[in-house]
């Protein structure tokens, strides 16, 4: 697994079927970004079958057969959409460009599986929303920085346990990796990419909402900045923001893309939740100058102090839920009304965001 740029951060986990060999097939269209990697992982682990992949880019084609070899090329989108086997298609589309695609899938009667951020405006937002309703498919968004972590899957499950009561506040610090020289040209441009809170900030919002239980929250205050890249004028390499739950738990986050070099990742992504019985620290990727491995939960309650290593231990559930959802109409993975408001929040932050330099 690539650790030195998220963009080819793939995780791979243990294979936990959910399903019988060939009952829930699935495909690949649009490479734009290395995270297609990481969702169809997950699906193939969960039990699913890659079938098809599309992109006009044929380099793009040929690195993902060599990866996943038992995948066809279509000639086109619409011949997997006309595949009537195809019951999902996983997408990493440009950013802007990912809910036209979505609209196409679900039009054709398939679940649609994006990477995040799933909208670049709050337009594109309601015009998926109004496509759900109409098809009754799914809309279902990659925010991988929960997802496909275990030390937060971990701490999920001990929130839900009781471990540290009710859960008050979340603060995340999601720090990338820029490798300038790795990155396309829609990457720098507003319009593509949506703004660092839209981008990678929407991570922070989903994780603020799901640990604390919110079902909406209101905005407090947001900002953004490109500090150090005036080469890239519609580039954003700072953001950050203050929310306040509809349950009375506030969240703040900061996301950047100055991690240095030095670092043995791409990024020291950490997450801390205090709740009214304990908190919880996460180190998702690294604990710097003491282990390069990730997944280190630190819970501290009445108990006492623990330092808790769960990779390998946790595994990926979301994977399995969402084939079984799409399998079974049901919404255990995600619901809708979740991975919509994660954008809705993110948009509007990136929207009224201040303006620091």
């Amino acid at each position: 697994m690539q650790k030195h740029s998220g963009m080819d951060y793939a995780p791979v986990g243990e294979n936990k079927r959910v399903c019988e060999p060939g009952q829930f097939i699935f495909a690949a269209a649009a490479l734009d970004h290395g995270h297609i990697y990481g969702m169809c992982n997950g699906l193939l682990e969960a039990g699913g079958q890659l079938k098809w992949v599309y992109d006009p880019d044929q380099e793009k084609v040929h690195k993902f057969i060599q990866n996943y070899p038992n995948t066809r090329a279509a000639s086109s989108l619409e011949e997997i959409l006309l595949d009537q086997e195809v019951m999902l298609v996983a997408g990493a589309a440009i950013t802007s460009e990912r809910c036209a695609l979505g609209l196409r899938v679900m039009a054709s009667g398939k679940d649609y599986f994006t990477d995040k951020a799933p909208f670049t405006t709050l337009d594109q937002l309601e015009a998926a929303r109004s496509m759900v309703a109409g098809t009754g498919r799914k809309y279902a968004v990659y925010y991988g920085e929960r997802l496909h972590n275990e030390s937060a899957i971990y701490a999920g499950q001990l929130i839900e346990q009781g471990a540290i009561g009710r859960v008050l506040q979340v603060i995340g610090l999601g720090p990338h990796r820029i490798s300038l020289a790795n990155r396309p040209e829609w990457f720098f441009q507003k319009e593509q990419f949506g703004g660092i809170i839209c981008d990678i900030g929407c991570h922070q919002i989903e994780q603020f909402l799901y640990f604390t239980g919110a079902k909406n929250a209101t905005l407090a205050h947001s900002k953004v900045a490109n500090y150090q890249h005036p080469q890239y004028p519609e580039f954003e390499d700072f953001g950050d923001a203050t929310f306040i739950g509809d349950n009375g738990a506030t969240g703040y986050f900061r996301v950047d893309w100055f991690t240095p070099e030095g670092l043995s990742t791409w990024g020291d992504g950490r997450t801390t939740i205090m709740g009214t019985e304990g908190y919880i620290e996460l180190r998702k990727y690294v604990d710097i100058a003491r282990d390069t491995s990730g997944d280190h939960v630190y819970l501290v309650n009445g108990d006492g102090e623990q330092h808790l290593q769960v990779a390998g231990k946790v595994g990926f559930p979301f994977f399995g839920q969402l084939i079984l959802d799409c399998l079974n109409r049901t919404e255990y993975a995600m619901t809708q009304e979740h991975a919509f408001k994660v954008a809705e929040l993110s948009l509007i932050a990136q929207r009224d965001a201040f303006h620091i330099v």
